[in-house]
């Protein structure tokens, strides 16, 4: 099992306070951020930031669909750390000041599976992923920069 990793950035023209407490606001503003690919999303615990439990399906292909319930930490000042209770699956959200505004960062790693269905894990997933990344960004640009 080899890791898979996906990473995805965005400058965006906000605060980076304002960019963080949009992200981490799992009942209003989260959900406006996910495209088409994310259904049945539900915030089971919380709602905002730390200790906060989120429930969704993840369509990656039309017939790959993964059920995901995750558990939201902040461990650090401008981050998210999203861990599913369900897989290896962390995805990580960081929040920076850069020029005058703020870079957010997505970066997703799991374990991937052996053999050659891994091989074709580590080649499309992060494509598949990367694209869906980049949606949530514009739709976070868009929404901050109102």
């Amino acid at each position: 099992m080899a890791l898979v990793e996906v990473v995805a950035r965005r400058d965006i023209k906000a605060e980076p306070d304002d960019v963080f407490d949009a992200i981490a606001d799992y009942q209003e503003v989260h959900p406006k951020l996910l495209p088409e690919q994310f259904t049945d999303f539900e915030v089971r615990e919380g709602g905002d930031g730390e200790g906060t439990v989120i429930f969704f399906r993840l369509h990656a292909t039309a017939k790959r669909v993964r059920e995901c319930l995750l558990e939201v930490t902040e461990p650090e000042d401008r981050k998210l750390v999203e861990s599913d209770r369900n897989s290896t699956l962390v995805t990580t959200w960081t929040v920076g000041a850069e020029n005058g505004g703020s870079r957010v960062t997505i970066h997703t790693a799991w374990q991937g599976v052996g053999g050659v269905g891994g091989v074709f894990e580590r080649i499309f997933a992060p494509r598949a992923l990367s694209g869906i990344y980049a949606q949530i960004l514009a739709n976070l640009a868009a929404e901050m920069e109102k």
